[in-house]
């Protein structure tokens, strides 16, 4: 797919170690050095999440299709015969909710 030569990628980091920790006066030369350093972690970044980003989505994917599976598995393989019906009754409860919201005040208004 790639092909990554070794000997390219430590100049590269070495280079940008060299950038970073070599601390000069700011001037013409650091604004460059500055513009180039975000030049290559940008295009760093492009290039890992080219490599990466399928092979993560195919994992995410392939999750998810498991659950998804793992689901569909559970509700086709129930205890209960074709046809048969099923009634879940909700339990009593004995706490009954305060019905009166609060006591009507009439406002008269003041010209």
């Amino acid at each position: 797919m790639y092909s990554i030569n070794v000997t390219f990628m430590f100049k590269l980091l070495f280079l940008i170690f060299n950038l970073i920790f070599n601390m000069q006066q700011a001037d013409f030369m650091g604004l460059l050095r500055t513009i180039l350093i975000f030049l290559i972690v940008y295009y760093s970044f492009r290039f890992l999440a080219r490599i990466f980003a399928p092979i993560l989505l195919k994992k995410v994917v392939g999750n998810m299709q498991e659950k998804a599976q793992q689901k569909h598995k559970q509700t086709h393989n129930s205890s209960t015969k074709e046809g048969e019906t099923i009634i879940d009754k909700k339990p009593n409860s004995n706490t009954q909710g305060n019905n009166s919201v609060g006591e009507y005040v009439d406002f008269e208004e003041i010209d």
